[in-house]
C-alpha cells in the first residue's frame, strides 16, 4: 500500500511540473476609494503575502508563480466594481479572485461577472446576510462571518453593559439595512429596545437632521452602522458637536485606526466589534505581517485567508479552472487532515501534491459553514485615550 501511494504522489507531482513555468493571475478586488479606502492598503496586502509566500515555496502546481492584480471597486458604486472586475478577467486574465471588500460590490460582481464567467470569488469583508442565499452556483465563499451573527453579538454585548435603549443610524445599502435589521431584532429578543432606526447617506456634509431626529428619540447609546471614512464619520462628528450622544456602539465598518484619529478625544470610551480570533495563527498571522510592514488591521486575517484558500484549493484540484477549484474550498477549509497556519502554506501545498488532505486553520480560525462562510468570531474594541485596543474575543 505504501508503495501504491508514493507512486500516485510522484505521478501527482509530475503533473503539476507540466505548469512550472505559469503564472497564475488572481485578482484583488477592493474598495481603494470610497468609504472604507484606509482600511483596503493593509487588507490588499496582507492578501499579496500569502501570495509572496505561495510563489517562493516553488510548489503550487508544479513552481507556478502567484501574481496580484488590483483593482478598485470603490465599495459603493455598483456599475464601477463590475467594470474593474471585468477588466480584470478580460484584459488581465486573473483565474480567482479575493474581493470584492463590500457587500454591494461583492453582489454586482457576482452576479455580472463572476457567475457569467465561472470565476471563483472569496470575500474576506463582505457580510451583509443577503450573501448566504444568493445564487452563486456554488462560486462565492467568504472568510468573514454574516451579519446576521454580528448582530446577536453586538446584543449580547449591550445588554451585558446594562445598556437597555439605543439609537441606531446605518448606512443606505445592502450592508447597512442587513446589519441594522440584525442588530435590532436581536437586541429586542434580549429585552432591549431601538428607540429609532434611521438610515443615513454617505458623502453628505452635514447630518445635523439625522442626529437631531435620531437625539429626539433618544437612547443610552447611538449605534452606528456605518462606514469609518464616510457618512459614519460624519453622524458621530455631528452627534458629539451638538452634545446629542456621548457613547456610540460601532459595528464592522466602523473599526479602524482613521476614526478615532479623526474624531478626537470624543471617541474614547466607545465600543465595538469586528471579525477576529485569538487563535494561534492570529499572532502568526501578525508576526509575518509586521516583518513585511504591512498595518494590520480589520479584516487583514481575513484577506490572507481568503488568499490562501484560493491556492491552497488549486492545488488539491491540480487545476486553475474554478469549477473545479470551487470544490475543494470546503475540503482546504473544514479538512480533517494537518492543521495549517499563516508561514505553512508551503507544508500545506506539499501535503496536497502528495495525495493527503489538511485543516487550514489560517490566520482567523476558519470555520466554514454552509453556504461557505466563516462561522463567527469576533475581536472585542474600544477607544482608550485616542487609539482602538482589542479588549476582548467573542
Amino acid at each position: 500500500m505504501k508503495r501504491l501511494l508514493t507512486a500516485s504522489a510522484i505521478a501527482t507531482i509530475m503533473a503539476f511540473n507540466a505548469n512550472a513555468a505559469e503564472t497564475i493571475k488572481i485578482g484583488v478586488a477592493m474598495g481603494f476609494t470610497g468609504p472604507i479606502e484606509s482600511l483596503t492598503p493593509g487588507m490588499a496586502a496582507s492578501a499579496e503575502l500569502a501570495m509572496k509566500e505561495v510563489t517562493e515555496s516553488g510548489l503550487l502546481l508544479g513552481g507556478a508563480t502567484v501574481q496580484p492584480v488590483r483593482a478598485d471597486t470603490t465599495c459603493i458604486d455598483a456599475a464601477a466594481a463590475t467594470a474593474a472586475a471585468e477588466r480584470l478577467v478580460t484584459s488581465e486574465g486573473i483565474v480567482a479572485m479575493v474581493g470584492a471588500a463590500c457587500s454591494g460590490a461583492t453582489t454586482a460582481v457576482l452576479q455580472n461577472v463572476a457567475m457569467p464567467r465561472g470565476l471563483l470569488m472569496i470575500s474576506p469583508s463582505s457580510t451583509s446576510p443577503a450573501l448566504s442565499t444568493i445564487e452563486d452556483n456554488g462560486l462565492f465563499f467568504r472568510t468573514a462571518p454574516s451579519d446576521a451573527r454580528q448582530g446577536e453579538v453586538l446584543a449580547e454585548l449591550l445588554i451585558e453593559r446594562g445598556i437597555k435603549t439605543a439609537a441606531l443610524t446605518y448606512t443606505n445599502n445592502d450592508y447597512g439595512r442587513g446589519l441594522a435589521n440584525s442588530i435590532q431584532s436581536n437586541f429586542e429578543k434580549l429585552g432591549g429596545r431601538i428607540t429609532l432606526s434611521a438610515s443615513h447617506e454617505d458623502g453628505k456634509g452635514d447630518y445635523t437632521a439625522e442626529v437631531g431626529a435620531l437625539a429626539s428619540a433618544g437612547g443610552e447609546v447611538l449605534i452606528v452602522a456605518g462606514y469609518l471614512d464616510r457618512g459614519g464619520r460624519g453622524v458621530i462628528s455631528s452627534a458629539l458637536d451638538t452634545g446629542a450622544f456621548e457613547t456610540f456602539a460601532l459595528p464592522d465598518g466602523m473599526i479602524g485606526q482613521s476614526l478615532p484619529d479623526a474624531i478626537g478625544a470624543g471617541l474614547n470610551g466607545s465600543w465595538g466589534l469586528a471579525p477576529g480570533s485569538d487563535s494561534p495563527g492570529g499572532s502568526q498571522f501578525e508576526a509575518l505581517a509586521t516583518a513585511a510592514n504591512i498595518t494590520v488591521g480589520p479584516y487583514t486575517w481575513q484577506s490572507y485567508d481568503a488568499a490562501a484558500l484560493i491556492m491552497l484549493a488549486m492545488q488539491a484540484a491540480g487545476t486553475t479552472d474554478s469549477a473545479v477549484v470551487k470544490t475543494k474550498i470546503m475540503d482546504i477549509a473544514n479538512g480533517t487532515g494537518e492543521e495549517i497556519y499563516p508561514g505553512e502554506l508551503a507544508k500545506g501545498l506539499r501535503i496536497l501534491a502528495e495525495g493527503g488532505s489538511i485543516n487550514y486553520v489560517g490566520a482567523s480560525d476558519v470555520r466554514f459553514v454552509e453556504p461557505g462562510e466563516h462561522a463567527g468570531s469576533y475581536a472585542l474594541y474600544e477607544v482608550r485615550d485616542g487609539k482602538l485596543e482589542v479588549v476582548g474575543h467573542r
